[in-house]
């Protein structure tokens, strides 16, 4: 790929093709900083449908200034677009002049006549040969051995579906324009604890206690105040107060406004999948009636999960 290709696809991005994905790649392992051709070869494993673009899209992550830039680019409508080929279309050849074909009158010699004047002769007075009597055939019987069973084509018998399958795991994620804290979900890196280092002194300074002055002003004031609550112990409430409302239930409702789909598939590519199944379950609240398909995937999580353990 030379520079006026890759400058005609950096400025017509939906031209990216299965052709330029592998050479937008060697331009990606030459260059490992060139931010515009990792998004464009990250447009083209999103085109293929390749179980690169995941992995990819952290790796471009890491490579970008501003990630925002990358999260309006991936959720474009030309970066979802399939990429369309340009074709030409087709010359139509100029139209031929039918010619008029004259009936051919063919000349025979008279040596060709006198030949086929002998054929014809000849089969005139040719002996008509005898019939011979058709043998009469006996037909023998057919055991049911002897019949060829249907065979069946186990080939084309369609294997069932894994749960791998049916999650869609190595498919590229695709976020849509609301869906940021699922984005930033997916680039989260593993957390490092600190390294705790318990270090002590050899020869620890010996501690004094500060000595407290006290206000015989503002002392006089605490006790007051320290008997006005034992006299009156008692608040009236305020009438038509507001409800209040729990951390446990602020927390649901935020975590059911940032739940989607996206989100679910984000924890099982990340092999989080209890966090995946309480996802699925806050789906089948929020869309109740997609209840069977959502369940569907829980089981499959599970049988998943099993056969990892």
């Amino acid at each position: 790929m030379n520079l006026n290709d890759f400058t005609s696809i950096l400025q017509n991005p939906g031209t990216v093709t299965t052709d330029t994905t592998p050479s937008l790649e060697a331009i990606v392992n030459e260059f490992p900083y060139f931010q515009s051709a990792r998004a464009l070869h990250l447009k083209g494993l999103y085109n293929q449908d390749s179980f690169k673009y995941n992995q990819a899209l952290k790796i471009t992550a890491a490579h970008s200034t501003d990630r925002t830039v990358l999260f309006d680019f991936i959720t474009s409508e030309y970066f979802a677009a399939a990429d369309t080929e340009l074709s030409t279309p087709e010359e139509e050849a100029p139209a031929v002049p039918a010619i008029k074909e004259e009936p051919l009158e063919l000349k025979i010699s008279p040596i060709e006549a006198s030949i086929l004047e002998s054929i014809k002769e000849a089969a005139l007075h040719a002996v008509p040969a005898e019939k011979i009597p058709e043998q009469q055939i006996i037909a023998e019987p057919v055991l049911e051995s002897d019949i060829d069973q249907p065979t069946v084509d186990l080939m084309a018998i369609p294997p069932e579906p894994t749960p791998e399958f049916n999650l869609g795991i190595g498919k590229p994620l695709d976020f849509s324009n609301d869906e940021k804290h699922s984005f930033q979900e997916w680039l989260q890196l593993s957390h490092l604890k600190p390294i705790e280092r318990h270090t002590t002194p050899e020869n620890p300074a010996p501690t004094v206690e500060p000595v407290i002055k006290i206000d015989p002003e503002r002392q006089k004031k605490k006790e007051l105040i320290d008997k006005f609550i034992e006299t009156n112990p008692k608040i009236v409430s305020v009438k038509n107060a507001t409800p209040a409302v729990s951390l446990n239930e602020r927390i649901n409702s935020e975590s059911s406004y940032l739940m989607t789909e996206t989100l679910a598939k984000v924890y099982l590519e990340q092999k989080k999948y209890q966090k995946a199944i309480q996802a699925y379950e806050i789906l089948i609240l929020k869309y109740p009636e997609k209840n069977a398909f959502f369940a569907d995937r829980i089981l499959d999580i599970k049988i998943l999960q099993q056969n990892n353990n």
